[in-house]
């Protein structure tokens, strides 16, 4: 069998390009998502649960795009189909957003358009594994980076610059600032053009070419597990169950209607292994379960890892707005003008980090070169860990860009290292499915964050959302503890 060509930069960048779009999309909606909703009448503590539409689309759209794109062979190839489709998508749902005239159209715009960059971003992450060696998978989820991190910075930083440029900030009650459309109307434009880019100037292997790679099945340093067979009785059973008794826990103890989601999991975990017991062995949904339950060690590891970077990073992205505003310019108020300055600023904040990690995307393939995968992740998300804690600690909200620094390199970290290992551990022809499988342990704490951060942020943490931000840094710092139990690859990246 021979290897897969040495692909050159400028290839990589190309392949790599769309990502600028996406992010671009993603950081408008992480960014100015519960500015929105709390314009449009919502008070902070139902912000969370209103974000849940976001990983849930994720839950549900990831492994589905991810197994039906590992089928796909057109004259566009297998992966480029599903970057147009999304592209088109998430363009409508950007210019439609910011307009919302309720609450509850810019709720389900949030779920329309975190489906539809979902459609285009997970092909995208197998994009890399399909079309590089293993020697050079590290550096493109790295290019990955750098364009996440460029896009990001811009895309954040929009508001404040229209501001700066003399475009309203303010507006009348229920309305979206003018900052706010205008920001969200140029993203659909680059996002579409970025796309478009790398799907024009970027071939594709065929399957038969995939196939006669040595790397078409998975390194012999991970570890795999035996195929799982169809879901037990006992299994079933156990998570309905589980998910019975959690719902009448909840409702015996009064506790906070958002905690039903957490018992909502287990039970639709459980009705997901009956309803892909009775199914055909060839069917998608059973084969999307076998391949869950089938996954190689080295991914079930890197789930916890995962678990708790994005339970840290859905709590900044949730919180810090209002922590900020709160905190450092002693407004609540959305219609206060206090409160849209510490939201602006909180944009630049994250277009900072964001800028961080697109200069620590190019230092990631150096420090992995030097102490390797696991130990480059460690130290990554110990300084995005120490980043969110320090934000309790500084007084003067300039200073608070230097937090951002650590959140940076975290970022970066996450959305390149954890891929790097992972790709190593799978079959090509699988590379799909177990990218979008990897999802769930993006979107389940997600659904944790969104469904007890709310109840936690009133019970345990004085209603102060800075609080919750230091509760976001400790949970990155578990994250990096538990990369040293993922098994260690030593390939030259």
């Amino acid at each position: 069998m021979k290897s897969k060509p040495q692909l050159s930069f400028w290839q990589i960048w190309n392949m790599c390009f769309g990502f600028l779009g996406i992010q671009f999309g993603f950081a408008l909606q992480n960014a100015n998502a519960s500015r929105i909703f709390e314009t449009l009448g919502a008070p902070m503590d139902a912000v969370p649960g209103l974000w849940i539409a976001a990983p849930l689309t994720g839950l549900l759209v990831q492994p589905i795009v991810g197994y039906l794109s590992d089928r796909t062979w057109t004259r566009w190839g297998r992966r480029r189909p599903f970057f147009m489709i999304g592209a088109v998508l998430t363009t409508l749902a950007l210019l439609v957003m910011p307009n919302s005239p309720t609450l509850w159209i810019a709720a389900g715009t949030l779920w329309v358009l975190d489906a539809s960059i979902n459609v285009s971003m997970e092909p995208f992450r197998a994009f890399v594994g399909d079309q590089l060696a293993p020697k050079q998978r590290a550096s493109g989820y790295a290019m990955q980076s750098f364009f996440i991190g460029v896009g990001a910075v811009v895309a954040s930083f929009l508001p404040y610059i229209l501001a700066h440029f003399g475009v309203a900030n303010t507006a009348a009650k229920g309305e979206v600032p003018g900052t706010v459309r205008y920001a969200f109307y140029f993203g659909a434009v680059v996002l579409l053009a970025a796309i478009t880019w790398t799907v024009v100037s970027t071939r594709e292997y065929s399957p038969t070419e995939l196939a006669s790679f040595d790397d078409a099945e998975p390194s012999p340093v991970h570890a795999g597990t035996p195929v799982a067979g169809p879901p037990g009785w006992a299994a079933i059973v156990g998570w309905l169950g589980l998910g019975v008794v959690l719902a009448l826990l909840i409702a015996w103890r009064q506790g906070d209607r958002m905690l039903y989601v957490l018992a909502g999991l287990c039970g639709m975990y459980g009705l997901l292994l009956g309803v892909a017991r009775m199914l055909p062995g060839r069917h998608m949904l059973a084969t999307i379960v076998d391949d869950l339950r089938s996954m190689p060690a080295t991914m079930r590891r890197l789930a916890w890892v995962q678990f708790f970077s994005w339970f840290a990073l859905f709590a900044m992205w949730i919180y810090t707005t209002a922590a900020v505003a709160g905190t450092h310019f002693g407004s609540s108020d959305p219609q206060s003008a206090a409160y849209n300055e510490g939201a602006n600023w909180v944009g630049v904040l994250f277009g900072a980090y964001n800028g961080f990690a697109a200069l620590a995307a190019l230092v990631i393939p150096l420090m992995v070169r030097m102490i390797g995968l696991r130990w480059s992740h460690l130290v990554n998300l110990w300084l995005g860990g120490l980043g969110l804690v320090s934000l309790m600690f500084i007084g003067n909200p300039t200073w608070l860009l230097l937090s951002m620094v650590g959140v940076g390199f975290a970022w970066a970290s996450i959305l390149s290292l954890p891929y790097a290992l992972l790709s190593d551990s799978v079959p090509s022809a699988k590379m799909g499915v177990y990218m979008g499988i990897f999802n769930f342990f993006i979107v389940i704490p997600q659904l944790v964050a969104a469904s007890a951060l709310g109840f936690a942020l009133r019970s345990w943490l004085g209603g102060n959302p800075m609080h919750v931000l230091v509760l976001g840094g400790c949970s990155m710092l578990v994250a990096g503890l538990c990369v040293l139990r993922v098994p260690s690859q030593q390939e030259v990246v």
